[in-house]
């Protein structure tokens, strides 16, 4: 029910890395291959903020915040069965556009509650927009939000959009 990167061991899911000298081998070769550069960025940024020094003052008040996000999806999903809502708060990063690491994490404003609260969520292509700036239209996405522990119905809900779209069979201008 959930994506957290923390509980990925690269193990069972992804990519396993071949390497000589036992499991914590294995796992040490998985994590560097398998994990790009902002993952590698986001790990060490999360390590630093609960280090010593910043438990008391991070940690503590996240955990905080996730608990009244949960508490906000308890009370929408009272009323409702999804939530739709975007993937992004702007249209996807051109693949050739010079990475802005604080665009990048504000791209996941979107995101980052459903991980928070513990709730299935799945990412569509529903479309396209032209950019600020101009420039060929690139996808935009829709996000589908379900009850913790209801991963199946999100599923189905997702099969079903596609199955009334073309959305996910079209490809943007490389």
């Amino acid at each position: 029910a959930s994506s957290n990167l923390a509980r990925f061991d690269g193990v069972r899911y992804g990519l396993r890395a071949s390497a000589p000298g036992g499991v914590t081998a294995m796992i040490e070769a998985t994590r560097s291959e398998g994990f790009g550069a902002e993952v590698k960025r986001r790990i060490l940024l999360g390590t630093y903020v609960l280090s010593a020094g910043y438990y008391d003052a991070y940690y503590k008040k996240a955990q905080r915040v996730r608990t009244l996000l949960r508490r906000d999806f308890e009370r929408a999903f009272t009323a409702c069965d999804l939530i739709a809502m975007p993937t992004a708060p702007e249209v996807a990063f051109r693949m050739d556009a010079k990475a802005d690491p604080l665009a990048e994490y504000l791209g996941d404003v979107f995101t980052v509650p459903a991980n928070l609260a513990g709730v299935p969520a799945i990412s569509l292509p529903c479309g396209t927009a032209q950019p600020p700036g101009g420039g060929p239209e690139l996808p935009v996405g829709l996000q589908l939000l379900g009850r913790p522990l209801e991963d199946a119905t999100v599923l189905r809900a997702a099969d079903a959009y596609q199955r009334i779209t073309d959305h996910h069979t079209r490809r943007p201008p490389l």
